[in-house]
């Protein structure tokens, strides 16, 4: 499966966000992006380069000789590495995939990192938010320690064969599942597109039976809304995961579907969300700003490209927007166009301090690599790098709430933000009093 070229704010949730960084002032001014060409090589090198795993290896130290960024980069001390990289013998794969993980992390930045095909694969499954599966959600059962389905996802094989929220799954493909985690059992259910897998089901007092699902492509939803009655208003709630290719086409279809329910004001849950893809926050942000801008971003040569709303925002109506020190990248993007246009409020905690964009290449052999290649700024100028954003209204919360738990009574963010909401209300509706009375006094 051949996968193109993405730009990423983040490296989506597979990845733990790396503890927050000390915070401290930027000391060196960026390294000019003088051309350090490497050394000829000889026909016979170049051979044997070709035919062996060095040829991966030159392949990613090419890329970050050409487009990585930081602070304190080195070409020169670069270049050296690349020597010392092509005097080894790689006698497999997993030697240059361990020669080119210590030579990333000598460069200093947890962003820019190899990915195994394996890794590979199940990022690229991220960013376009489709895997080739049956569409389940599984986990398993604190109480009972079975693996468990929470859902099956809307138009998969999984639904179409009628899975059931609850239901228990005793075998795949004859293999038990017991003491199995979900990432092992989730690697024995996805396989290639028309390929079958078959399931043991046990739901209730029934006997257990047997389903056999054909894996399909499935788009696997990132945003999660509803309709919220708080008192006498109507609020859209909207929990986004991540920034995935399908995103911003999950977030158009449920903001008109909520306008439709005659909503009053939304909260946009950002908790948690590690960012993903850059062009999915910026098209969002493009749905709540009518005009101003959005994100500018600036490579290592100082070229910068901004990015601006473009007059098709889709709603007008108030917005609250939720963060956490695990809001991300992407996350902070958003939140930070929508702050510094004054187009949302934002409640919660300061956000985690990422303000640097990756680009991912396919490699030859089917691996990848995620490379820092610019920063970005919301539209306040400010260097969010380790910095964060600091919310409109904060509140001392240092616990991540469960998720069973976001948008409920027993969420003090969410609480918060409806507060917000009912205020704005409130004073609308005086607003809307007073030039009634005023117009009246006229008459």
């Amino acid at each position: 499966m051949k996968h193109p070229r993405r730009l990423l704010a983040s490296i989506p949730s597979f990845f733990a966000i790396p503890a927050r960084p000390k915070r401290s002032p930027v000391w060196i001014a960026l390294l000019a992006a003088s051309s350090l060409l490497a050394p000829a090589l000889s026909s016979s090198a170049k051979a044997t380069l070709e035919t062996s795993p060095k040829a991966l290896v030159d392949e990613v130290w090419q890329i970050i000789n050409r487009e990585f960024i930081s602070y304190d980069f080195n070409q020169e001390e670069w270049l050296a590495t690349r020597t010392e990289l092509l005097k080894q013998d790689y006698t497999s794969q997993e030697e240059a995939y361990s020669a080119i993980r210590k030579a990333l992390k000598d460069l200093g930045d947890p962003y820019t990192r190899f990915l195994n095909p394996q890794e590979f694969e199940e990022l690229s499954n991220q960013t376009t938010g489709e895997l080739s599966g049956i569409g389940l959600r599984l986990e398993v059962n604190s109480q009972t320690q079975v693996l468990t389905v929470v859902e099956p996802l809307d138009n998969s094989p999984a639904s179409e064969a009628g899975l059931q929220t609850g239901d228990k799954i005793l075998k795949i493909d004859s293999k038990p599942t017991t003491l199995m985690t979900v990432e092992q059992a989730s690697e024995l259910i996805r396989g290639e597109e028309g390929t079958e897998v078959t399931l043991e089901v046990s739901r209730g007092i029934e006997t257990p039976f047997e389903v056999t699902l054909k894996r399909a492509q499935v788009e696997v939803p990132v945003l999660h809304s509803s309709l919220k009655q708080e008192g006498q208003m109507r609020i859209g709630y909207l929990r986004l995961d991540e920034f995935s290719s399908h995103a911003a086409e999950q977030m158009k279809k449920a903001v008109e579907k909520l306008e439709a329910d005659k909503v009053e004001g939304f909260v946009l849950d950002l908790r948690g969300n590690p960012g993903g893809l850059l062009f999915a926050s910026v098209d969002i942000a493009r749905m709540w700003i009518e005009n101003g801008p959005i994100v500018r971003t600036v490579d290592r040569k100082g070229g910068d490209r901004e990015f601006s709303a473009n007059r098709t925002s889709i709603t007008n109506l108030p917005l609250v927007v939720l963060v956490d020190g695990y809001s991300a990248s992407a996350s902070e993007i958003l939140a930070g166009a929508l702050k510094d246009n004054k187009r949302a409020t934002i409640v919660g905690t300061r956000t985690f301090g990422k303000g640097l964009v990756q680009s991912v290449h396919p490699l030859s052999d089917g691996s990848g690599l995620a490379v820092t290649i610019s920063r970005y700024y919301p539209p306040s100028g400010i260097d969010i790098n380790k910095k964060g954003i600091l919310p409109d209204i904060q509140l001392d919360s240092r616990e991540e709430i469960p998720t069973a738990l976001k948008g409920t009574g027993r969420d003090e963010q969410y609480a918060r933000a409806v507060s917000v909401l009912s205020n704005i209300r409130l004073g609308q509706n005086r607003a809307a009093t007073s030039g009634g009375l005023a117009t009246t006094q006229q008459q």
